[in-house]
């Protein structure tokens, strides 16, 4: 006797439900995988809508909870701003007189001198 033996699976059991489901399968392919899987995408996108919405309005809710509380904060203590004291204190500046550094690398890091 071989060890495996030639028999297929649905010669077996033929009265069981796998085998008259796979045999039904067969004829009728579309209405026995193809509609309940589309069925499932389509109920599973109806179902997921309110946790997706619920999520989407927390979220916007978060932001104008932080918003409203920075506006309270920044209109306390504001510093006017009036272009020409901000123009005459830049040209109080001195910008012509400024050195230039280099920045320090870390150990191996390649700096970028040529020699």
């Amino acid at each position: 006797m071989p060890p495996f033996s030639s028999k297929s699976f649905s010669r077996t059991l033929p009265n069981t439900i796998s085998a008259r489901y796979r045999a039904l399968l067969r004829k009728h392919p579309f209405v026995l995988f193809g509609l309940p899987f589309i069925a499932t995408i389509v109920g599973g996108s109806f179902m997921l809508t309110p946790a997706t919405a619920l999520r989407y309005e927390r979220y916007d809710r978060k932001n104008q909870q932080i918003t409203q509380e920075d506006a309270m904060g920044l209109k306390k203590d504001r510093r006017k701003v009036n272009m020409r004291d901000e123009y005459y204190r830049l040209q109080a500046k001195d910008l012509e007189a400024w050195e230039q550094r280099r920045v320090k690398r870390l150990p191996g890091e390649i700096d970028g001198i040529l020699e």
